[in-house]
């Protein structure tokens, strides 16, 4: 996937040091956008405001796929990088480092939420099917469990 707005990021060869040095500037520059969309993402999340959360998604896909696309060019010139700029690349891989360990935190927040929201719904679904269920008694004059078979299909709507 190539970059389309970006066309110091869009040239898979880099030739000369300045023209690297403008890259790791780019690419530096996408790195911050992404963790901005994340901390945003992250704090929407934390709060419950799942809807503006959701909302981010594409922003997050387009500079995801930005970062990707800049990433192949990084590894397709990392020694034409090292010998140039070694010290913006340094710089660079400083800069990852803390996006990496804040995606760590943004991919927790996410899946936390993902196991409330499914333990809610599995909660939902079974008071659902104990309420459905006709009550039943076993020989001791116990009552027995739900079967199995009168479980009832959840929907969810995502309109609000």
């Amino acid at each position: 996937m190539q970059n389309q707005t970006n066309p110091v990021l869009a040239r898979p060869r880099i030739e000369t040091a300045s023209e690297a040095a403008q890259f790791i500037a780019g690419l530096a520059a996408l790195l911050e956008a992404l963790l901005r969309i994340l901390e945003q993402e992250t704090a929407f999340v934390r709060g419950g405001k799942l809807a503006e959360a959701a909302q981010l998604e594409k922003t997050k896909a387009e500079l995801a796929g930005q970062y990707y696309a800049a990433t192949q060019r990084l590894k397709a010139n990392a020694a034409f990088l090292r010998a140039n700029v070694p010290d913006k690349l340094d710089d660079l891989t400083h800069r990852h480092e803390t996006f990496r360990s804040f995606l760590q935190i943004n991919l927790t927040v996410l899946a936390t939420a993902h196991a409330v929201s499914e333990g809610i719904i599995r909660g939902v679904a079974g008071e659902i099917t104990r309420k459905a269920a006709p009550s039943t008694y076993g020989v001791s004059g116990r009552a027995n469990a739900p079967a199995a078979n009168t479980a009832r299909p959840v929907s969810i709507s995502r309109t609000l």
